[in-house]
């Protein structure tokens, strides 16, 4: 019982004295580690520049699809299909039509626009205002905007496209909502393609950092025999290599991340010019501050995951 609380003692007195030999060396790998990046200067500067514009593409390209995003909102969120009414149609039969449009149950809300509206909306175009006084009466057709319901599907969109274009009375059914469609086809396209991209350029970073890390091993190897000649551990040789990595990723995602914000700042002046002419509804987003402030931290974790598997492998070889 004494033998067994006197060693319980022992153990007790030791775990900070580990602590403390845990916490030196791993300030020693790291002091190391930055000593020999600062060596190379030049070096460590292509590292981190390269990795930093393969982060960085990702970064611009999700921006980009960001605000494409937000300019397909700008430009009209819900889909709309125009019924162009025959130009022998009055008023009284533009009306009844648009009564047994509204009450179809996919059909949100019908909106009747006259001649005069569809003349004077002409008349606010440039290039149009001559042209509209020399016609001696007016040419336009009555024309039913409908909004399908939000919870229609698109089989029923098709089903009162084709209702719509069957009634009589209706010279064309003009479907608003289509190149919603397609941008929307698109973005998902090119929301697949920029996750792609990252995960291939994610992996451009974490060759990098292996290859430089490989690099500095091989140009160590001495130093290692030595390290290991006096009782260095494994563990204690690769502490600084690792530690390397999580600089080469943190410079690199610092330099992808200025990259996206000059970007940024690049791209407002002309947004700006652009959302004047759509009436202020489309504003130029930057990437939110927390993805920014995630990217040095993954970037890291791709510099330590680079740096340890080729670490493991060639101090392996080094010390067989």
């Amino acid at each position: 019982m004494a033998r067994a609380r006197k060693s319980h003692e022992t153990a007790a007195r030791s775990r900070p004295r580990h602590f403390a030999a845990w916490r030196e060396q791993h300030g020693w790998g790291l002091v190391a580690s930055l000593h020999r990046l600062g060596g190379r200067p030049l070096g460590t500067l292509m590292t981190v520049t390269v990795m930093g514009f393969a982060l960085a593409l990702p970064l611009t390209f999700g921006l980009l699809l960001v605000n494409l995003q937000r300019l397909g909102g700008a430009l009209g969120q819900t889909q709309t299909i125009s019924v162009f009414l025959n130009t022998n149609l009055h008023a009284d039969a533009a009306q009844s039509l648009a009564g047994k449009v509204k009450s179809r149950p996919e059909v949100s809300a019908v909106v009747v626009r006259t001649p005069r509206q569809g003349m004077t909306e002409l008349a606010t175009m440039q290039g149009f205002g001559k042209a509209l006084d020399a016609l001696d009466s007016n040419p336009l057709p009555f024309v039913l905007v409908v909004t399908p319901s939000s919870d229609a599907q698109a089989a029923q969109v098709g089903t009162l496209l084709t209702w719509l274009r069957d009634r009589p009375g209706v010279a064309q059914v003009q479907d608003d909502g289509a190149w919603r469609q397609r941008l929307d086809a698109l973005l998902s396209v090119a929301t697949r393609a920029v996750m792609l991209l990252a995960a291939l350029l994610s992996l451009a970073a974490l060759l990098v950092v292996g290859n430089s890390v490989r690099l500095d091993i091989q140009s160590r190897a001495d130093e290692i025999s030595v390290l290991r000649l006096i009782g260095a551990s494994p563990a204690f040789v690769r502490r600084p290599y690792l530690y390397a990595g999580v600089w080469y990723g943190l410079a690199g995602g610092l330099v992808a991340v200025l990259l996206a914000l000059l970007l940024e700042a690049l791209l407002n002046g002309p947004v700006a010019r652009l959302a004047a002419s759509y009436d202020g509804r489309l504003h130029f987003v930057g990437l939110p501050l927390w993805q920014l402030a995630l990217v040095p931290l993954l970037a890291a974790v791709l510099g330590w995951l680079g740096a340890r598997i080729v670490s493991a492998r060639q101090l392996r070889r080094a010390l067989t």
